[in-house]
C-alpha cells in the first residue's frame, strides 16, 4: 500500500450503473478475456465502491476468475467501500457473496500486492481536473503497472451513464483508440459528447481539430440519417456511422458494436494536432 498516492482526489460522484458502458468495454477486451492473471483494477471509483462491485460482477459473466481491486486516494472513501464489501459478504446485497473484488488506498502509482500486474486499468472521471498537458505522464505512469497486453482504459462519462467516451492506451504509455459511448434512445445529437471527452481531447474540440471535424461530421450524418428515426434511433445511427466509414474516417468494430451506440477510431485520427 502506497504512504503517499500519486494524484489528486476526484470529487467522489459516482452512482449506480454509471459506468455501465465502460464494463461492457472491459468484458469485451482481449486484454482481460487472454489475460493469464485477470486482474482489474478501478482507480479512483469515488465515495462509493458500487462500480468497482458492479465491474465485478460484469466481468465474473466472461471470466469467472476475475478479479477487481478498486483503489481510492482517500482512506475515507477505502473505509466505506470496505463496509460495502462487507454487506457484500455477509450475503445482504445483490451481488453474490463471493465476488472477488477488494478495496485498498492508492493513485496513479496502482501499488499491487506481490509482483502482480494489472491485465487492465480502468480510470474513468478521474483526469478532468488535471490539465491537459498533464495526460501523458499520468497515462505513462498508471500503463506501467499493466502487464504484458494490458490496456488502460481513461476517459469521462455523465453523472448517469448515458454519454461516455475513453481512450484505450497501451503498456508504453501511447494511446491506441477512442471510443465514443452514447445511449440512443432520446439522443438529440452525438456532439453532446463533447462535454464528455477525456481531457486529452475535451479542449480540441475547436475547427482545425481533427476531433471537432469527427463531431462535426457525425452530427450531418445524425441529420441526414433523421428519416430512419420511423424504424429507431438505432438504425439512424448504424445509417450515421456507416456513412462515416464511407467517407473514409477509420471507424473500428461493426455493427454489432455500433448498435450499442459505440464509435471507436484509431487514436491518430482524432488526436490532437501537434501546436
Amino acid at each position: 500500500m502506497a504512504s503517499s498516492p500519486l494524484g489528486q482526489p476526484t470529487r467522489g460522484t459516482t452512482g449506480t450503473n454509471r459506468l455501465r458502458r465502460n464494463d461492457r468495454w472491459i468484458a469485451a477486451s482481449t486484454a482481460l478475456r487472454r489475460a493469464e492473471d485477470p486482474l482489474v483494477v478501478d482507480l479512483g471509483y469515488g465515495a462509493s465502491g458500487v462500480t468497482a462491485l458492479e465491474l465485478a460482477a460484469r466481468l465474473r459473466r466472461v471470466r469467472p476468475d476475475a478479479e477487481v481491486l478498486g483503489l481510492e486516494i482517500d482512506p475515507a472513501r477505502v473505509a466505506t467501500a470496505t463496509r460495502q464489501l462487507a454487506e457484500v459478504r455477509a450475503g445482504r446485497t445483490g451481488f453474490p457473496p463471493d465476488l472477488r473484488v477488494s478495496f485498498a488506498r492508492g493513485g496513479f502509482e496502482v501499488p499491487l500486492p506481490g509482483d502482480r500486474r494489472a491485465a487492465v486499468i480502468r480510470a474513468m472521471n478521474v483526469l478532468r481536473q488535471y490539465d491537459e498537458p498533464e495526460v501523458p505522464a499520468a497515462w505513462r505512469t498508471m500503463a506501467a503497472r499493466l502487464a504484458p497486453g494490458g490496456l488502460l482504459v481513461e476517459g469521462t462519462c455523465d453523472e448517469i451513464g448515458r454519454i461516455a467516451s475513453w481512450v484505450d492506451v497501451d503498456r508504453d504509455g501511447s494511446a491506441l483508440r477512442l471510443t465514443i459511448s452514447l445511449r440512443l434512445e432520446g439522443l438529440e445529437r452525438p456532439s453532446i459528447v463533447a462535454e464528455r471527452l477525456p481531457k486529452a481531447l475535451i479542449h480540441r474540440n475547436v475547427p482545425g481539430e481533427r476531433i471537432h471535424a469527427l463531431l462535426t461530421e457525425l452530427d450531418r450524418e445524425w441529420d441526414r440519417a433523421a428519416p430512419l428515426s420511423t424504424f429507431g434511433a438505432t438504425q439512424r445511427f448504424l445509417a450515421a456511422v456507416s456513412a462515416l466509414r464511407d467517407q473514409g474516417w477509420p471507424v473500428q468494430g461493426g455493427r454489432t458494436r455500433w448498435r450499442l451506440g459505440e464509435l471507436t477510431l484509431p487514436w491518430d485520427a482524432v488526436a490532437p494536432r501537434p501546436a
